[in-house]
This record gives structure tokens, C-alpha cells and sequence, in this order.
């Protein structure tokens, strides 16, 4: 959440940068100003009465211990009309910053100077691409027909237990889906993230904290009788380990790291480009979070890409590294780096990691901060990153890795899965 304070001392910045964003409610900005400015002429008044109210008060004692109680209680009398001021104003103090609230949530985080202006995902810059794409036979097989071939991942059972989105893991399927699992984790605590198991479950003031709510309220499953929702993201959990929190300064940064399943309802396309494990509504990730000191937080952004690439790179999977334009950021990120990985069978990029920062806009809601040994708190910046979603790296490693033995596992992770190949 932006603060109003720098909105009401940089308008014009803050008009600038939000049209990167290809923001389509700019008057936003003006209308949540004209509320703040009655907000605080208010407080103002507020401030004023409440303030002759007390030096009336103090006045009347100053009279009574004097004895002279008739001109104490004829200020008495003439003081009731402080408390039906003081009421009022405060009702509509607070009706004004209930204004102000519903305002200001609508507003986006602002894109750093680096973020390139753009409208949607084709403005996006390409800022590096590693690794050679494996030319594979013409016969070669996507994802989804060798799961079936070798029997490792079930689209139809799971859709008929659950529905469309949320495949069965089976056999090899399954033991590779928790050797990345544990491969990710390993390698996250070796790079020094305290690994955490979080609640997958969330209430309303958590997803606030984080920014999905009120934003993705659609994307998101909700469980209606106990009002909590089914998590995105482990960063939604493991971020609100720190809200109303004042972190010491020498702690930063703050690493963690945590695997679970996530849940989207976002879903729902038709097409080869969905289809197998391109989109699911259900699918496993580790993620890594990060709490950071306002002056370092872009050094942090780039050691939480690298980290990323050295896992995709780990597992000799072509990748690109795209700097997400404006246009197609989250609603919270101030900058992001999308990974993609090649999937040659489909002969197409599949995001599998966003590495965001957040600068203080999820620190502002979560009330976050940070305080040295002398000076006030102030608020932190946060970062997470994928490392990684796992349905993605799956197909990618089975399309690339397919061979007329079967499915050839990166060494990296055969300590892990106990086998070389998919058979």
C-alpha cells in the first residue's frame, strides 16, 4: 500500500509512475488527495476544540480549588458543547479515513525507474537468455502424452476426483515430484533461508498483508464458513510472520524459504497452451522470501535472481530472464524478473519463477519495520521469488530430457530420486 504522505508531497511523480503501469484510473490519485486534505482540515478542528476543551477544564479546576464554584460551573455548563463537537468531528474524521482507506487500496504499487514502460507481456525485455535448446526427432512427444506413455502423472483421475487442474502423481511422477521438492529446499538452505512449514490456509488480514486481497479475491479459493482462503503462494504465509512486527536492524536481510502446495482459480482457458501441466489449479512450490533494508533491496533482487538461475542451470534447463514491463507486473511488485524455461517438445517459453520486489508496499499494510539502535522504526522492503513451481520444471525436464531409454534425469537430482531414468 503507497503511503499518503509521499503521494501528497510527490503528485506528479507518483502520476508519472503509475502511467508506466498503464494505470487506467489516474483521477485516483487526485480523489484520494481532496479526501486527505478534508481528512486533515478536520483533524485540524479536532485538535483545536479538544485542545480549548482541556484548557477549559483545566481553567474549572483552577476555579474550584479557588472556591469560586459559581464561575466554575458556568464554564461547566458552557463546556457541554466541546463533547457534541468533539463527536462530531470525530465521526466524520473517521468516516473520512474510511474513505481514504478504500481509496488508497486501489492504487498499485509505483515501478522503479529501471521497469521499462510497456502495456502487456509482449513489451517485455528480454535481459538474458542461457543454454542451448535441444533438438529433439520430429516424433518427439510433449509433456502430457509421455506422463501418459510412462505412467507417472494422471490427468484424468484427478479430474475425476477433483476436477480439471489437479493431476495425480503416480510411480516415478510422484518420487520426482519430491526429489525437486527437497532439491529446492536443500539448496534454499544452503544459501543460508530458514526453512519454514506454513499454514496453507489464510485469513482475511493475512491476504491484505500481502496484496491479494482486496485484488485477487477471484483468483483465490475461499472457504466461506470460517472465512480463511486457500494460500496462492507461500509467500502470503510466511510474509505475515512479520506483520505488526519491528525487526532489528542488524537482523536484515532476513531469509526464508518454504515448500506448499498452492491453490488458483485462475485457471480455466482452453487450448494447448494450458493444457497438462501448463496450468493447474493445484501444483507445488518452494518459495524464498526475503526482509530487507531500503538500501540494499535491489543488490537482494539480483542474489535472489542469480540463486534462481543457478537452480535452473543445476538442472541444465534452457532459460531466459525477462524484466517485466509496467504493464504486466502484479499489482504489488515494484520490479520483477519472469524466468522462463524452453520446452522443446511445445517449442515454447514457460514461466516457472516471478522474483519480485515489493519496496515498503506490503510492509505498509503488514505495519512491518525496522529500527537501528537509535532513530524511529521505518518501514522494511519485502522480496520473494519462486524456487521453484515445480509443474513447469516437470514438463520441461520430460520434454527435454526424453530419449529412446526414456526420460534421462539430470544428474543434480538423482541423489534424490534414486533413479536415471523414466522408464
Amino acid at each position: 500500500m503507497l503511503q499518503v504522505n509521499y503521494i501528497r508531497e510527490n503528485r506528479e511523480k507518483v502520476l508519472e509512475r503509475l502511467a508506466v503501469r498503464n494505470f487506467k484510473q489516474p483521477e485516483l490519485v487526485d480523489e484520494l488527495l481532496q479526501v486527505d486534505e478534508k481528512r486533515r482540515q478536520v483533524q485540524t478542528k479536532l485538535d483545536a476544540i479538544s485542545a480549548e476543551a482541556n484548557a477549559t477544564a483545566k481553567q474549572i479546576g483552577e476555579l474550584m480549588r479557588k472556591g469560586e464554584k459559581q464561575q466554575a460551573e458556568q464554564l461547566k455548563a458552557n463546556s457541554g458543547a466541546y463533547k457534541e463537537q468533539t463527536k462530531t468531528l470525530a465521526d466524520e474524521l473517521q468516516q473520512l479515513e474510511q474513505q481514504l482507506q478504500q481509496i488508497i487500496v486501489l492504487l498499485p504499487n509505483l515501478p522503479h525507474s529501471s521497469v521499462p514502460k510497456g502495456i502487456s507481456a509482449d513489451d517485455n525485455e528480454v535481459a538474458l537468455e542461457h543454454g542451448d535448446k535441444p533438438n529433439l526427432p520430429e516424433n518427439a512427444l510433449p509433456h502430457w502424452e509421455l506422463a501418459a506413455k510412462y505412467d507417472i502423472i494422471d490427468f484424468e483421475l484427478g479430474n475425476k476426483i477433483t476436477g480439471a487442474g489437479f493431476p495425480v502423481y503416480k510411480g516415478k511422477g510422484a518420487r520426482l515430484q519430491r526429489a525437486l521438492i527437497n532439491f529446492f529446499l536443500d539448496n534454499a538452505g544452503k544459501q543460508g533461508y530458514r526453512e519454514i512449514q506454513p499454514p496453507v490456509v489464510v485469513n482475511e488480514d493475512s491476504g491484505f498483508g500481502t496484496g491479494q486481497l482486496p485484488d485477487k479475491e477471484g483468483q483465490m479459493y475461499h472457504i466461506g464458513v470460517d472465512n480463511l482462503y486457500l494460500i496462492p503462494t507461500a509467500e502470503v504465509p510466511i510474509t505475515n510472520l512479520y506483520r505488526d512486527v519491528i525487526v532489528k536492524e542488524e537482523e536484515l536481510p532476513i531469509r526464508n524459504c518454504g515448500y506448499t502446495p498452492c491453490f488458483r482459480r485462475e485457471a480455466g482457458s482452453y487450448g494447448a497452451h494450458v493444457r497438462g501441466l501448463n496450468r493447474l489449479h493445484q501444483f507445488d512450490k518452494v518459495e524464498i522470501v526475503q526482509i530487507a533494508h531500503p538500501d540494499s533491496s535491489y543488490q537482494v533482487l539480483e542474489e535472489m535472481s542469480s540463486y534462481v538461475q543457478s537452480l535452473l542451470q543445476a538442472l541444465k534447463l534452457p532459460y531466459r530472464v525477462l524484466s517485466l514491463c509496467g504493464g504486466d507486473m502484479g499489482f504489488t511488485s515494484a520490479k520483477t524478473y519472469d524466468m522462463e524455461v524452453w520446452c522443446a517438445a511445445q517449442k515454447r517459453w514457460l514461466e516457472v519463477s516471478s522474483v519480485s520486489n515489493f519496496e515498503t508496499y506490503q510492509a505498509n499494510r503488514l505495519k512491518l519495520r525496522f529500527k537501528g539502535k537509535e532513530g524511529k522504526p521505518q518501514l522494511a522492503h519485502t522480496l520473494n521469488g519462486s524456487a521453484l513451481a515445480l509443474p513447469r520444471i516437470v514438463a520441461s525436464l520430460l520434454e527435454n530430457n526424453q530419449t529412446d531409454q526414456g526420460i534421462k534425469i539430470p544428474a543434480a537430482l538423482v541423489p534424490y530420486t534414486g533413479f536415471e531414468y523414466i522408464d
